[in-house]
């Protein structure tokens, strides 16, 4: 009887079918070889979707050139979990599998020659690094100098100590002459079979009680929300639920919002379970992570993995814990490539598909979350008492409109910041200044006609960066500062505002006896780069932290008394229906970073705004305040959670195409939705790498049949591609914006 399968291909395109010859031998979940398309460079990975007996009626089938691996890439959980992310998300399954396999294991484009007959096959040897020791001017030294010996370096402190598989033995000698690297080798397979649990912190009396209620919750819901203050405690818990699983031989994923978080997280946790912690993250190499997914897809179990969103599509097949630290944050939001999901939602279904139960931990928990869990689909255990009993820190807000008034301001700093930071520094503590956005200046305007310099592929303004470099934010175009303005040529170009590199500049200024760290994407490109930087503020060798978003969010340091937020107005002014909510939960976090030993912490924020009501919330942590009066106006404006948002954007380099398209979407989608369709309307940033963009967002009511209303945007996003008048067209659905 002849055989087919229906092969899914790393690409933007539907399964194919091919014949499986009588002496291959595959199952549902392998990798294969198979040609696609003719030429010399045609061979390319797939995996096995579906086999059966039936012939396609067109066309010459070609057939699978051999399997790739000794057992199945996917379990059949995996496939489920694809074939939902693929549904729900509104993308196909190669999109699915581009993103979701690490880039060795799926070679493609390849000749015969060049696509090899041999498999992948992870290498057993490795090094656990005892210390990494470089400062970041070394560093920075050792990548102009010996770019291998910093590629090393660099990979080893990405896996959060641990480097599996050979390495460069020169520049592996010359590391450790430096200095910069000890290390002792193992075998990267040596496990035992009960869970390492030596060290174990005790719980408090409150932190067992939590962990009981959450047991207790799994008894009549999959899914528990852990609502505990900042400072509470929340990963020990995590800890002692997690060896239970796998002391029964289980696995346990944890997911965390930040990459730059995983390592100190990871660092934690090893010290606890050892080698049975496995960090996953963009950031480790191809090599790292291809390594990492065979190791897992041939494990047997007890395996605890700590990662970013993409840890989602490990092949664990024990998985019976899912951890989502900080379930609130936008970080869990993958934007670009597709598939475009939500990794808090899709964890859910995860666990759901292999029959593991979930928590979801949070001090402040997303509305959503927040309502699920009032409604009874999840249950709710709150831990308000801070670990230690500390008391929380202080939070003030200050007036900056008062301070200019009052001839109280000194460059981007009021007089209360400026005594606060002089108090700490005398005092020998810790600060750390939170500006959330990089580079010198946001924007450049001219002194004589008042125009910016905008990116000419990007309507957008370029940032001022290192004093004479421009930089587009969105597109990575770079050009010096013009003299003049290339508008008019008379005036000056002068920087507005102010990001992190300014504030660096100027708290340095204010305070020339400080030591100052910045830490941001310019300062740290690289993930190696942001630990060191990290590292070297946890032990004490800066006084003051300058950073965006990364520092609000999940890091301890003993030795932080004040935490300033420098300008809230943009928190609360973000053209974002969440922007309240996110301003209250970034305070929040950031508030969590000070003062959590002895002593108790101070945030200032800095505000034209002091009568904001969220504000005065978080002021006040008024979470419950926060909640009703954001669902008072979710409610009426119709938004989650109590309708369901989608955003169908289209993009093209010629303008008038895309406004007769964005037209046509809207009318077409306004037949089928009616008044639950908006737009089409131009985001902020209208012009991208030379195409235009506009955006048609629909809204369906919680309760209303969302599988169908997919359905009905496929064919419409479907019928106004294929029309011819709109070549060059693309569009693509963000589905729970």
């Amino acid at each position: 009887m002849n055989r087919y399968a229906d092969i899914v291909l790393p690409l933007w395109q539907p399964l194919y079918t091919f014949a499986v010859p009588d002496d291959c031998k595959v199952v549902e979940g392998d990798a294969v070889a198979v040609q696609f398309g003719s030429g010399s460079r045609s061979i390319f990975t797939g995996v096995v979707w579906r086999l059966h007996d039936r012939r396609p009626e067109a066309g010459k089938i070609k057939p699978v050139i051999r399997t790739l691996y000794d057992r199945p890439l996917l379990t059949q959980q995996q496939m489920r979990f694809w074939e939902w992310m693929a549904d729900y998300y509104m993308c196909t399954l190669g999109e699915v599998m581009r993103f979701a396999l690490p880039s060795m294991i799926k070679p493609r484009g390849a000749g015969e020659e060049e696509f090899g007959r041999e498999e992948f096959k992870p290498r057993m040897t490795s090094f656990v690094v005892a210390g990494v020791t470089p400062t970041v001017e070394e560093f920075a030294k050792l990548r102009r100098r010996a770019p291998r010996q910093a590629e090393l370096l660099e990979a080893v402190s990405s896996a959060g100590g641990i480097a599996r598989g050979k390495c460069g033995e020169a520049a592996l000698s010359a590391l450790l002459k430096k200095g910069f690297l000890r290390l002792e080798l193992r075998e990267a397979e040596c496990r035992d079979s009960q869970a390492a649990t030596d060290g174990m912190p005790a719980l408090t009396e409150a932190q067992s009680k939590a962990a009981e209620e959450i047991r207790r919750g799994w008894e009549s819901n999959d899914t528990v929300l852990l609502h505990g203050v900042s400072g509470s405690g929340k990963t020990e818990i995590y800890m002692h639920l997690a060896a239970e699983i796998i002391a029964a031989g289980g696995d346990v994923l944890m997911l965390v919002p930040e990459i730059a978080l995983t390592t100190q997280l990871v660092s934690r946790i090893r010290r606890i379970f050892g080698e049975r912690v496995t960090p996953y993250h963009s950031k480790l190499t191809a090599r790292q992570r291809t390594e990492t997914y065979l190791r897992l897809n041939g494990s047997a179990g007890g395996n605890f993995v700590v990662g970013a969103r993409s840890a989602l599509f490990l092949p664990l097949h024990g998985l019976r814990l899912v951890i989502v630290d900080e379930e609130h944050d936008s970080g869990y939001r993958q934007t670009e490539p597709p598939p475009r999901y939500h990794g808090r939602d899709a964890a859910l279904m995860l666990a759901r598909i292999c029959g593991a139960k979930s928590l979801l931990g949070s001090a402040t928990p997303s509305l959503e979350s927040y309502m699920r869990a009032c409604t009874g689909k999840y249950a709710r255990v709150l831990l308000g008492e801070r670990y230690g009993g500390g008391e929380a820190p202080r939070i003030v807000i200050s007036d900056t409109v008062r301070a200019v008034k009052r001839n109280e301001r000194r460059s981007h700093f009021n007089k209360e910041v400026i005594d606060a930071v002089a108090d700490r520094l005398e005092r020998g503590e810790q600060i750390l200044l939170f500006q959330n956005r990089r580079g010198y200046s946001p924007y450049t305007s001219c002194s004589h006609c008042g125009r910016t310099i905008r990116c000419p592929h990007c309507n957008v303004t370029m940032s001022l960066h290192g004093g004479n470099r421009l930089v587009c934010h969105y597109c990575g175009r770079t050009e010096r500062k013009p003299l003049r303005c290339p508008a008019c040529n008379a005036g000056e170009v002068v920087p507005m505002g102010f990001g992190t590199e300014k504030i660096e500049a100027e708290i340095s200024a204010l305070f020339p006896a400080a030591r100052v760290l910045r830490l941001d994407r310019d300062s740290a490109p690289s993930q190696s780069a942001c630990e060191r930087i990290l590292d070297s503020f946890a032990r004490g060798d800066a006084d003051i932290l300058v950073g965006t978003q990364i520092i609000t969010k999940g890091l301890d340091f003993d030795r932080v008394t004040l935490a300033v937020v420098l300008n809230a107005d943009n928190l609360l002014n973000a053209p974002d229906y969440r922007a309240a909510e996110r301003a209250f939960q970034t305070v929040m976090q950031f508030a969590g970073r000070g003062g959590r030993r002895n002593v108790r912490g101070e945030v200032i924020i800095q505000t034209s705004e002091p009568e904001h009501p969220v504000l005065q919330q978080a002021s006040r942590y008024d979470y419950e305040g926060m909640v009703r009066m954001q669902l008072a106006e979710r409610r009426m404006f119709h938004y989650p959670p109590y309708a369901r948002v989608t955003a169908v954007t289209l993009r093209h380099p010629d303008a008038a195409v895309l406004h007769a398209a964005a037209g046509d979407t809207a009318a077409a989608l306004r037949e089928r939705f009616s008044k639950r369709v908006f737009g089409p309307s131009v985001p902020a940033a209208e012009r991208i790498r030379n195409e235009f963009v506009a955006e048609v967002v629909v809204k369906i009511e919680s309760g209303a049949s969302f599988s169908r209303a997919r359905a009905i945007l496929s064919e419409t996003v479907a019928a106004v591609m294929s029309r011819p008048e709109y070549k060059n067209l693309t569009i693509f659905c963000n589905v729970d914006i």
